[in-house]
């Protein structure tokens, strides 16, 4: 099997140990009971499914490396990540240089015939499938279940006659059409489309840019669940028909309602084995990406009602705070990682490259991250097109980021740095000059436009170290500073209002740079780098 397709082996235990409790968002409020959002992280377009005594999530990944996110939780609210399909995305070279908001789109997860099934679109590609029999994988080599353009957001399911069938919906700014949902059926073993497509449901006047359908069957019923009204602003739609092609009736069983949750809509529905339903979905938060909620739903009059549903007109409302699902028994507080004490020989899975990576770029060497400078692109204007960026979510509303480094550079104009990175972008650097190693500002409005980058130099720093630190405020308002000594930190440059990038949240992380092209290379060394509530 090629080495690009192996996944990110990380035993069980190895999560385990490696596992530690987020300083700035934990989930469960540990007095059986939870808040949402369960992940306050950007796992946008989440799908789930149970497997015994376990959940599965996945989520968009778009033009990120690795890709395609794989998260676990025995109880809904408690989940850790564990591992990406995808080391890389096709095609390779295509993806080697950023493509900003292609790649991954909302993908969906299937258990059949005790082997995992991941369909992903690719907006600008097709349809693929890969699929393992260990959720860790090795996952195959992914098949083209349909080559086109505009085909996204893809659900299976596998009807009682033996029969498999494909929902998907049509991205407009690929197809020129949207708004639209058609059923195809696929062959025996679900790897290719062996039908044209029969629309089931033209959302344009009630449900406009409907999209993400999650296919599912129920007491006799085909049910298309999907979001309708925009990524921000819209709510959650079911379709219902006894005939797979319908007619299709259509209800909204979820939207804002009077709560603060906008948008809330896309996801999964799980049971358990005590017999409650969940939904899992996201809401979109701007810089801080669509974060995940869980809120209970319950079948009446076989439609689903997802959220509170305080009037009785089958239509809820999301939770903020709510009783956490009964699954049997009680397991420990987890969350998705975010610090990282670089005290592996693989690099932390919460940590993704702007494109598929060079294998000399980052080097985990068990109680540092060796970062090697890498040549920027000629084509690049500013740090937006940056392949080598290596960056993390968000992973709260507030927090603080300090990290620990040593600068090692050969060359003039070698960079190393702390970025929060999004259509707007900062960051803080140390650059070597002929005199030195000296502290620098860095921030691009409009980065995605193609502006140029402003510049503010500081002091010359002597010593080995430097700690780099930024804290995200209310608002996404983010301020940096530096230290030689790890205690005394002195802010520079203006503040940043952190934006998203291009369908995905702002990210923070690190790089290390330079602008000529050498036989070898400078490095940076990195200690640590921790999130901690905003002081």
């Amino acid at each position: 099997m090629k080495k690009w397709l192996t996944i990110l082996l990380v035993s069980a235990s190895f999560v385990a140990t490696a596992q530690t409790v987020s300083k700035v968002w934990v989930a469960d409020n540990g007095k059986g009971t939870y808040k949402n959002p369960v992940i306050n992280a950007d796992y946008s377009d989440p799908d789930a499914i149970r497997v015994g005594d376990d959940y599965y999530m996945i989520s968009s990944s778009f033009n990120h490396a690795p890709g395609l996110p794989i998260l676990h939780s025995k109880d809904l609210v408690n989940w850790t990540l564990i591992g990406h399909a995808l080391r890389q995305q096709l095609p390779i070279e295509h993806y080697s240089k950023v493509q900003h908001g292609a790649g991954v789109w909302a993908p969906s997860i299937r258990y059949h015939n005790n082997e995992f099934y991941i369909y992903y679109p690719d907006p600008d590609f097709g349809i693929y499938l890969i699929k393992a029999k260990n959720i860790l994988g090795p996952w195959t080599e992914p098949v083209m279940v349909e080559a086109g353009k505009g085909l996204i957001d893809p659900c299976p399911i596998w009807d009682n006659d033996g029969k498999v069938y494909l929902v998907h919906a049509y991205a407009g700014s690929r197809a020129g059409i949207k708004s639209i949902i058609v059923v195809k059926e696929l062959n025996k073993e679900g790897t290719k489309v062996i039908s044209d497509a029969v629309m089931v449901y033209d959302g344009h006047d009630n449900d406009p840019t409907i999209e993400g359908p999650k296919f599912y069957k129920r007491n006799g019923w085909y049910y298309i669940f999907a979001p309708a009204g925009g990524v921000s602003t819209g709510w959650q739609t079911i379709l219902r028909s006894k005939n797979i092609y319908g007619p299709y009736e259509r209800k909204v069983v979820m939207d804002q309602g009077k709560t603060p949750i906008n948008g809330p809509h896309q996801g999964a529905w799980v049971d358990t084995k005590t017999g409650e339903h969940w939904f899992l979905h996201f809401q979109d938060k701007d810089a801080y990406g669509r974060v995940v909620h869980l809120q209970p739903m319950k079948w009446i009059n076989d439609w689903p009602v997802i959220g509170e549903d305080k009037d009785g007109d089958g239509k809820g409302e999301p939770v903020l705070v709510f009783k956490k699902p009964n699954v049997g028994k009680t397991y420990p507080i987890t969350t998705v990682a975010d610090s990282d004490e670089f005290n592996s020989t693989k690099l932390g899975l919460q940590w993704q490259w702007q494109a598929n990576p060079k294998p000399y770029w980052a080097f985990p060497s068990n109680g540092y991250l060796r970062l090697f400078s890498a040549q920027l692109p000629d084509s690049v204007k500013n740090y937006w097109d940056v392949p080598s960026l290596l960056m993390q979510k968000f992973p709260a509303g507030e927090f603080m980021v300090t990290t620990k480094l040593t600068f090692k550079p050969r060359l003039d104009g070698e960079k190393t740095g702390l970025i929060i990175h999004g259509a707007d972008y900062a960051y803080l650097s140390l650059v070597k000059k002929a005199g030195g190693n000296y502290i620098s500002f860095s921030h691009c409005s409009n980065a995605d436009k193609g502006k140029e980058e402003v510049h503010i130099y500081g002091d010359k720093i002597n010593g080995a170290a430097i700690y780099f630190r930024v804290k995200v405020g209310k608002g996404a308002v983010c301020e940096f500073s530096y230290s030689e000594d790890g205690t005394s930190f002195k802010n520079i440059g203006d503040k940043l209002v952190a934006k998203p990038g291009r369908w995905v949240s702002a990210k923070v992380g690190l790089f290390c740079t330079r602008t000529v092209k050498t036989n070898d290379s400078g490095y940076a060394d990195v200690d640590w780098f921790r999130f901690e509530l905003v002081q």
